[in-house]
């Protein structure tokens, strides 16, 4: 999974006018987070979100699937891929950014913390 530059040029112009992000590439694409925490992914030409059951309906309503990195639809990830006239729409770009955001939060929330391994 690549992602093309001028995808990835465009849609971090997109997501940074309406707040700051930073990107990292990861898994083979590209993620996006801000304040730190992951909120959405790039996979060769599609944007996902960071979802929930808060959020899930808004991408279904619209018939985004979840992403499956491995093709399995028993092994979805937690995010959804973005509607393209979200994306073109800064408003309503806006709106499904704060509920990833949200959801982002409550995850890292109820995260349990990572514990060092003992030196055997």
């Amino acid at each position: 999974m690549s992602v093309p530059t001028g995808f990835r040029s465009y849609v971090l112009d997109q997501l940074s006018q309406v707040v700051p992000v930073t990107t990292r590439p990861m898994f083979g694409g590209l993620t996006f987070f801000h304040e730190g925490r992951a909120f959405a992914l790039v996979a060769e030409e599609r944007l996902y979100f960071k979802v929930d059951a808060t959020n899930r309906g808004d991408f279904e309503a619209k018939g985004m699937g979840p992403f499956l990195p491995f093709g399995d639809p028993e092994k979805p990830m937690a995010y959804c891929e973005l509607p393209e006239e979200v994306l073109e729409d800064l408003d309503e770009l806006r709106l499904w950014m704060g509920k990833a955001f949200q959801v982002a939060a409550q995850a890292a929330r109820t995260r349990k913390p990572r514990t060092k391994k003992e030196p055997r």
